[in-house]
């Protein structure tokens, strides 16, 4: 058992073409819960259940993506998380392999000692002390993208609130022109394969396009604040002696972007439009919080359990590992789904449930463990309870009237469209 070579995308397996399993029936063996459509379809939880149940630590031999490690258990997804001297994040955190000729080095994919030096470039902009001075910033354009919602009226909150307010904060966070934000939420989306969903040549070919397009973008902006003292990640990085020479190696540069642009994208806005889907689906729930709002501080935390908005991360054995009476051998992949470890019933009771008032809510996988957690947790979850504290200052009820449109992805869990219609107080 071994990781397979970067391979070109005409060597891939459309997941898409694969032959359906049913979750109990097919033999454990030949079993692979790697198939974008059952995240889109809402039918991967009984996949988990079924791994954790049977074998906490998996193989699969034969998939889309090559043979893999499942670790599906809390403990043991902790444990591999925190021991990054066993498992290496290089070259790449997602299940799917680069194409040889088109590989984005990013620094969440590096081991130590660079991947602490490019990470301390830029974790200033989110460090404790710099949150403050956000926090009026997202109040204030909260305030205004819910004050401009239709009353009465049906529309798609995923587009309407949890792409707009993202991108704005993504677009202030990186000092990017505000009139051409929208162009970080479609590169986000190409990043994480949720525009190009066939997995052709074709839409491959596309991708690559939109992203070339994105470093030269980032590129004028890089050249431009050469020299500047302001407070934006591309201003810190084009002058921090670490990595004002990303530049010189663009795919670095590309990747690096793309993993800001993503960490600050993908995770918050579904975390928003998770929070008015499970509320609507529990709506006891919402009853409780209605009835104390002194509650959305801890519901922040549990609807990112609930949620878990990016499935999992990969790792590759750097030795032969013994991991939950198993055998990884050095060399192969593991990915752990912190999708299927926020619903361990070992650690969390009535896991599937969401409730507010949990107690271990903040002992959640969704942001990782060790020297990978991410670093913009403390702001992500203050944009969803500032959202939820204007939200109980203007609406009597968020309604979902439709179900949900799932994003296509084995790594981002999200939503496309969310319908629903608001009854102001």
């Amino acid at each position: 058992m071994s990781e397979q070579p970067a391979s070109s995308i005409l060597d891939k397996i459309n997941p898409l073409d694969l032959p359906e399993q049913d979750p109990w029936e097919t033999p454990l063996e030949e079993l692979d819960v790697a198939r974008p459509q059952y995240f889109e379809r809402g039918e991967h939880w009984a996949f988990f259940e079924r791994l954790r149940k049977d074998a906490p630590v998996h193989y699969c031999r034969e998939s889309a993506f090559g043979p893999y490690w499942s670790v599906s258990s809390f403990k043991e997804i902790k444990d591999v998380d925190q021991s990054h001297h066993l498992f290496s994040s290089e070259p790449a955190i997602t299940i799917d392999e680069q194409d040889e000729d088109f590989q984005l080095p990013m620094f969440i994919a590096m081991d130590q000692p660079k991947h602490d030096i490019q990470r301390k470039a830029v974790q200033p902009v989110v460090a404790p002390r710099n949150l403050v001075n956000f926090q009026d910033l997202i109040r204030e354009r909260t305030a205004e993208v819910l004050d401009n919602l239709p009353h009465n009226e049906e529309f798609n909150w995923v587009d309407t609130v949890s792409i707009e307010l993202t991108t704005r904060m993504l677009a202030t966070l990186f000092g990017f022109p505000f009139e051409d934000r929208s162009k970080l939420t479609h590169w986000s989306d190409v990043a994480t394969g949720s525009v190009y969903t066939d997995f052709t040549e074709e839409s491959q070919e596309a991708a690559r396009a939109d992203l070339l397009e994105c470093l030269a973008y980032f590129g004028e902006l890089w050249q431009q604040r050469q020299g500047s003292e302001d407070f934006d990640l591309i201003s810190m990085m084009a002058n921090h002696p670490d990595t004002r020479d990303l530049p010189e190696r663009p795919m670095e540069l590309l990747g690096n972007l793309i993993l800001l642009i993503v960490g600050g994208n993908d995770t918050t806005r579904n975390s928003m439009s998770a929070s008015i889907y499970s509320l609507n689906k529990f709506p006891e729930q919402y009853a409780k919080l209605k009835a104390n709002q002194h509650l959305i501080p801890n519901m922040v935390p549990e609807v990112i359990r609930w949620q878990t908005p990016l499935a999992h991360m990969r790792r590759i054995a750097n030795d032969d590992v013994e991991l939950g009476g198993k055998t990884i051998r050095k060399g192969d992949k593991v990915i752990m789904w912190y999708i299927s470890g926020n619903r361990d019933e070992s650690v969390f009771e009535n896991a599937h449930q969401l409730d507010i008032e949990r107690k271990n809510a903040r002992h959640h996988l969704s942001f990782g463990y060790g020297i990978h957690r991410c670093m913009g947790n403390r702001l992500g979850e203050m944009q969803l309870r500032i959202l939820w504290e204007e939200i109980m200052k203007r609406f009597e009820h968020i309604e979902v009237v439709g179900e949900p449109k799932l994003s296509q992805s084995v790594f981002v869990k999200g939503y496309v469209e969310l319908p629903v219609r608001v009854k102001r107080r």
